[in-house]
């Protein structure tokens, strides 16, 4: 009987860590539900932006909508700090939400009807605002349940997965009155999972903390200053995602408008399959890297050379252009991937969502120069001579990087 009543709390443990964890599962498949929904919706409607755009304007204007969404997610990080200062995580969902909606609608209604670029251009990047925003607070859900780099990947992975698939079946709809119709509801509807999913978010607001007492110690008054400062922005950590989205970015980012310029458009549901095929191996790649134990400085250059490397044979045939997707999608996700769940690890409770909103921002910085910059330099023939040369400043990063790293390793033992 002793024994049984000994045991009685072991057990009560165990249902509860049981239950927690079914709890924990249960929320993560609703946060990925909603983001699939979201992105496939998001990824529909955003493709079949960009084929209108490229068949009135060509690559220039294709570049012109990609850098006004990019310079979007720039400038959520400000804004997405300043909300998440104000706003529980629910109330922020639901604002950035309903702005996105209407935004996608309109946007896309006036594109078709012929409206000023420049405007458009002026919407995209509002709209932007709002998306990665919501983006932002989503991930920062993802962190609340489950911190290991894994969870955020596959979040991510899954993310990147589904943007493809939405990107292929826009890419083979064909341009008749119905199919408009089904891509604008799909397009707005499909932030409502995400509305609801909202009314369960965990992440408070943040709050500053109260001025520390007159006999507080020192340590206590330490503790409460860097408190007081709220978000700390780990700027070297950004600048280094920012420079490989800067250098390897660009043709993954253009590719629809290159498939097309390069192969027609009927290459474009192919290069989004394959590119989902990468993405949905990104989970494996970052639990096999992350087993050598490398530095991030030595693994995130070479995941930018991943995403370029197939670049080299995507002019010369279709199925390099396919190869250089699947390779983009497998090395941009787990770069990605494991860039925000470093950071949401080492974020202080109350500033992930912040933080992550800084995340995407630096990295869509260095891809709006790349978006930007690459249609001024080259035409769509001559993306493998630019990926090469990017691909090898990258990998030449690496590998000073590992040199450097192991020095040090050397330096420590003989002082050990």
């Amino acid at each position: 009987m002793a024994a049984t009543d000994a045991a009685a709390p072991h057990r009560s443990r165990h249902r509860a860590e049981l239950t927690g964890g079914r709890r924990r599962a249960g929320r993560l498949r609703e946060l990925l539900v909603s983001g699939v929904v979201d992105s496939f919706g998001l990824s529909l409607g955003w493709t079949l932006f960009n084929l209108i755009a490229t068949e009135r304007g060509g690559l220039p204007m294709a570049a012109l909508f990609s850098s006004a969404m990019l310079l979007g997610v720039v400038l959520s990080a400000p804004i997405t700090g300043w909300l998440a200062r104000h706003l529980h995580g629910r109330t922020l969902l639901l604002l950035a939400g309903c702005t996105e909606a209407v935004l996608r609608i309109g946007l896309l209604a006036a594109l078709l009807a012929g409206a000023n670029p420049a405007l458009v251009a002026v919407g995209v990047t509002v709209m932007h605002v709002a998306a990665f925003a919501g983006f932002a607070a989503m991930r920062a859900e993802v962190a609340a349940v489950d911190a290991r780099p894994r969870a955020m990947t596959r979040y991510a992975l899954s993310i990147a997965a589904v943007e493809a698939a939405g990107a292929g079946v826009a890419a083979l709809l064909p341009m008749h009155r119905w199919s408009l119709a089904a891509v604008f509801a799909v397009y707005g509807l499909s932030l409502l999972p995400t509305m609801l999913t909202a009314r369960r978010a965990r992440t408070a607001r943040l709050v500053t903390p109260p001025a520390p007492a007159a006999h507080a110690t020192r340590v206590e008054r330490r503790r409460a200053e860097t408190e007081a400062r709220g978000v700390r922005i780990p700027l070297p950590v950004l600048a280094a995602g920012g420079g490989v989205m800067l250098l390897s970015a660009g043709p993954t980012l253009l590719s629809v408008a290159l498939a097309t310029e390069l192969h027609g458009q009927h290459a474009v549901a192919g290069a989004a399959a394959a590119f989902s095929a990468g993405c949905l191996l990104s989970s494996w790649a970052v639990d096999r890297v992350g087993r050598l134990r490398l530095p991030a400085a030595v693994v995130w250059p070479l995941w930018g050379v991943g995403m370029l490397i197939g670049w080299l044979l995507a002019p010369a045939h279709l199925t390099g252009l396919f190869l250089a997707q699947f390779l983009s999608g497998l090395s941009m996700t787990a770069f990605e991937g494991g860039m925000d769940a470093r950071l949401a690890r080492a974020a202080r409770p109350g500033t992930v969502t912040t933080v992550l909103a800084w995340s995407a921002s630096t990295r869509a910085l260095g891809s709006a120069i790349a978006v930007r910059t690459l249609p001024a330099l080259i035409a769509a023939p001559a993306v493998g001579t630019v990926a090469g040369a990017a691909a090898a400043v990258l990998s030449l990063v690496s590998l000073a990087a590992l040199a450097r790293s192991r020095t040090r390793a050397r330096a420590a033992t003989a002082r050990g």
